[in-house]
């Protein structure tokens, strides 16, 4: 499953299979429900399990969809963390996708060139890429570069900023994998970031490093100076260096109007 269109379609099909589960078990625990053996018991909790499963996917693909609720999950704006409750509450949620998270990014390749015998070559994504001089993209590993930041921007909802003791300035900006953020929310984060940079280099990331760090990259990168705007950014600033990066259509028409607003809008005035 991309992590950049239709994301929200996951926890769609996880709610899905947990209502099949439920529903297979609901039935044989009716057939069965005088046993009183501890089977029985183990397949009613199963069912229960799985029943909490589809009610607490559902609610998020609806979520993801509506692009509301990301401060549900309880992610602490000012030290990254996720408190114990979240992992309790919501763990139908916070295990699929930390394991998701794990196996796509230690197993993610990209195509880097052809080899002389003409077959593809596939590299490895790293955790994080260096796009320009001191500006980072990438996923919630960017902890294993081992880098001191003068700052970070975390764009995730559904992780712990494990980059929040080696960095100067920390900017949680929580949203949904494949929502962009809005023009006002780009414009904070590209002007916290150009400050940060002052101090070092700077890391923007979200769960894989492929959209919603990306859209926000574009926007610091004009902010910074380096381009003009958005797409030249994404075009020659970004996609070069890190190949795997992606904008879908919420996330151009996010810097097309935050572009109007904050950037043509202020060369106008």
């Amino acid at each position: 499953m991309g992590t950049v269109h239709g994301v929200y379609l996951k926890y769609v099909g996880l709610s899905a299979l947990s209502y099949a589960g439920y529903s297979m078990l609901s039935s044989e625990n009716t057939s069965s429900a005088s046993d009183g053996s501890t089977k029985t018991l183990l397949k009613t909790l199963s069912a229960v399990v799985l029943g909490y499963s589809t009610i607490v996917n559902g609610m998020i693909a609806i979520l993801f969809k509506t692009e509301r609720g990301m401060s549900i999950i309880g992610k602490n704006k000012t030290t990254g963390e996720i408190p114990m409750w979240s992992y309790l509450v919501f763990f139908p949620f916070h295990i699929p996708t930390l394991l998701y998270t794990h196996v796509h990014t230690r197993m993610g390749v990209y195509k880097s060139a052809e080899s002389k015998d003409g077959k593809a070559k596939y590299n490895p994504v790293p955790v994080a890429s260096e796009v320009q001089k001191g500006w980072w993209v990438g996923g919630c590993y960017g902890h294993e570069l081992g880098k001191e930041w003068g700052g970070v921007v975390d764009l995730t909802v559904e992780f712990p900023e494990s980059c929040r003791t080696s960095t100067k300035y920390y900017l949680s900006a929580p949203t949904w994998d494949g929502v962009p953020l809005g023009p006002e929310d780009l414009e904070a984060a590209a002007v916290f970031a150009v400050e940060a940079r002052k101090e070092g280099d700077v890391l923007i990331h979200c769960a894989h490093g492929r959209g919603r760090s990306t859209t926000v990259m574009c926007a610091c990168l004009v902010k910074a100076g380096l381009y003009d705007n958005w797409k030249e950014a994404f075009e020659k600033g970004i996609k070069p260096f890190r190949s795997v990066c992606k904008l879908n259509k919420r996330m151009q028409e996010s810097l097309t109007a935050w572009q109007e607003q904050f950037v043509d809008g202020k060369k106008a005035a």
